[in-house]
């Protein structure tokens, strides 16, 4: 069976480093989403301006074309903060499975404003959480504590994917 991950959250939950630690555990390559932005959207973050679902439609074309680049599986970072986005990507390849990083906007807000070499800008975290329309219910999806230690996290998704309840 193939792997194909991706890891969501809002921005600030860990994505980034529990997706690389992930991929390295498992062997499989790993698709940095935020690398898939369109200049223009890049810029409007960098001013505080939130992305609209127009916006980001041309990025989750970019990613589910990552995803089917890579017949034998793939980490990909995503936000998926909607169902609507998710459910974009499972078109590409409907086993997919999602683990999600729940942290609380004051961490989230927190690990934000402490980047310095992001485009994200901090005052868009609170959009993020007002976008966000959690995966609960949906099918093949592991929920995470994002505060938890990152060895803890990449451990509980790697015995996850391993197991019958993530196929």
């Amino acid at each position: 069976m193939n792997d194909f991950l991706v890891i969501m959250g809002v921005s600030g939950c860990g994505k980034s480093s529990l997706a690389a630690a992930v991929a390295a555990a498992e062997g499989l390559p790993l698709v940095e989403g935020d690398a898939h932005h369109s200049e223009a959207s890049r810029e409007k973050m960098r001013q505080g301006i939130a992305l609209t679902d127009a916006d980001r439609a041309g990025w989750l074309e970019r990613l589910a074309d990552q995803l089917l680049a890579h017949p034998q599986g793939c980490v990909l970072t995503c936000s998926a903060l909607r169902r609507a986005y998710r459910e974009r990507l499972r078109t590409a390849v409907p086993a997919l499975r999602f683990a999600f990083l729940e942290i609380a906007p004051a961490e989230a807000q927190a690990r934000v404003a402490a980047r310095s070499a992001h485009f994200f800008s901090p005052s868009l975290v609170d959009n993020q959480f007002a976008t966000l329309e959690p995966p609960i219910g949906e099918p093949r999806v592991l929920r995470l504590d994002a505060t938890a230690p990152l060895i803890q996290l990449q451990a509980e998704v790697s015995t996850w994917l391993h197991s019958k309840e993530a196929a």
